[in-house]
């Protein structure tokens, strides 16, 4: 367990130091921002091919087979990146540290589901993600004055080498392993419960595996698809929940969210620098600051919810409301560096709950044994707007000058707002915000209580 919090500390150094390194690598590379945003793609094709085979590669092979292998291809393509390859290469890489990064987090989130007292497990695992992403922009400002981006690399891939090892040391073996043996437990076609993921996607372009950080509802759904009568219900299943309009309401939610998370984490760094002329180091610690505000806002929200008593919905309405002020704050400011950095850091405290209270919300949008799939759908349509989005933004950074960035952000949170006022009017019944344990087991009975899983970020 502390392998993994110490892990997703480094997959949050990666990510923070992304937009940090992004004007470095374009004025190296010689591209644009258009073009270096490729990176985006190929690293999320590198995370999503992880969603669909982590779950089937823990089932054969063991989760500490797969750990092992994982971390090996996060430190190759760590190295390679590092060691500057062509930038055609520079960009196809990504497409592998986006699958380690993937794969690695499915299995770590995977593994804590089936422990006690789960969700506050989980939800301290992906806290510790923003710690890294608060201290990657600091990290990687410091170490560019010492050398260039390919030095900051080299030392966040390093960063990864004690953690993963300690990771492959005490993971159980095959025996012993609890994601097999409730794999073994399930019934056919029956996928574990209990799904935890990333929210958070980053640039591929800093290192590898940043360009996105959201494991898929696949990294736990370890017996699917083990049989023909297996893979026959999960298509079934998948089939079902796209026809379900809240699940496809639930991806396009969090595709606005996930854009405008990265877009800001990732361009917000350049929009200083370029608009307000502000120094490499202030801009790095402002964009620090965000980070900051994200991170405050998951190690808050429990005892903020419980004090003020809110429910689900009620955590999310507030929550994208602030973002939606957040963003506007910020775009009124285009004349002060200073009040436009406060309220970067506002931005990032109301977008840190958005994520996990909405995957916590997914066993109201769809049935009980739809839960799983639904979940990865919904992280599918995150996925898409971590990918699409900030690439987006950077085109029209750079086609249309830095003052783009906060009306583009604004535009993401309205949408937010206006997609959740629909959604709220098709959710069942649920009680009052509380952390609910979920551990994988056998398939319950007839008419089982609603799953609700464990997610973070």
């Amino acid at each position: 367990m502390l392998a993994a919090f110490a892990m997703f500390v480094v997959f949050g150094l990666l990510s923070g130091a992304g937009g940090v390194l992004f004007p470095a690598q374009i004025d190296d590379y010689q591209v644009d921002k258009a073009t270096i945003g490729l990176t985006f793609f190929t690293s999320a094709g590198g995370y999503v091919a992880a969603s669909v085979l982590s779950g089937p590669s823990v089932a054969r092979f063991g989760g500490r087979l797969v750990v092992l292998v994982a971390g090996l291809g996060l430190g190759a393509a760590g190295l390679a990146t590092a060691a500057r390859p062509l930038f055609a290469a520079f960009v196809l890489v990504q497409a592998l540290g986006g699958y380690a990064v993937g794969t690695l987090e499915s299995v770590m989130n995977a593994y804590l589901a089936t422990q006690p007292n789960a969700t506050s497990l989980l939800n301290r695992l992906h806290a510790f993600f923003g710690v890294g992403a608060l201290l990657g922009p600091l990290l990687a400002t410091w170490l560019l004055t010492l050398g260039g981006w390919q030095v900051v690399v080299l030392v966040l891939t390093i960063a990864g080498f004690g953690p993963m090892a300690v990771a492959v040391a005490g993971y159980p073996d095959r025996a012993d392993d609890p994601l097999l043996v409730h794999a073994g437990s399930e019934a056919p076609g029956t996928a574990v419960s209990g799904t935890a993921m990333s929210d958070t996607a980053m640039p591929g372009a800093a290192m590898p595996g940043a360009a996105v950080s959201g494991a898929g509802a696949s990294g736990t759904e370890l017996a699917a698809g083990t049989t023909a009568a297996g893979t026959a219900a999960s298509r079934e299943g998948l089939g079902s929940v796209l026809r379900t309009r809240p699940v496809l309401l639930g991806a396009l939610l969090l595709a606005a969210y996930v854009g405008l998370e990265i877009s800001v984490g990732t361009w917000g760094f350049s929009y200083l620098v370029e608009h307000h002329a502000l120094s490499d180091p202030i801009a790095g610690y402002a964009i620090s600051g965000y980070w900051l505000g994200l991170t405050a806002g998951r190690f808050l929200i429990g005892p903020v919810t419980a004090r003020l008593r809110l429910t689900e919905p009620g955590l999310l309405w507030g929550s994208l409301a602030g973002t939606a002020a957040a963003c506007a704050l910020a775009w009124a400011a285009l004349a002060s560096a200073g009040l436009t950095i406060a309220a970067f850091v506002l931005l990032g405290f109301f977008l840190g709950p958005i994520f996990p209270t909405m995957i916590a919300l997914t066993p109201r949008l769809t049935t009980a044994r739809l839960v799983a799939t639904a979940i990865g759908v919904i992280n599918a349509g995150a996925l898409l707007g971590g990918a699409v989005l900030p690439w987006l933004a950077g085109t029209l950074l750079q086609e249309a000058g830095p003052q783009t960035l906060l009306p583009f952000a604004f535009a993401l949170g309205a949408v937010q707002l206006v997609v959740w006022r629909v959604l709220a009017r098709r959710l069942a019944p649920g009680p009052a915000l509380a952390g609910v344990a979920v551990v994988p087991g056998p398939a319950p009975q007839p008419a089982p209580e609603p799953v609700r899983p464990a997610a973070r970020r």
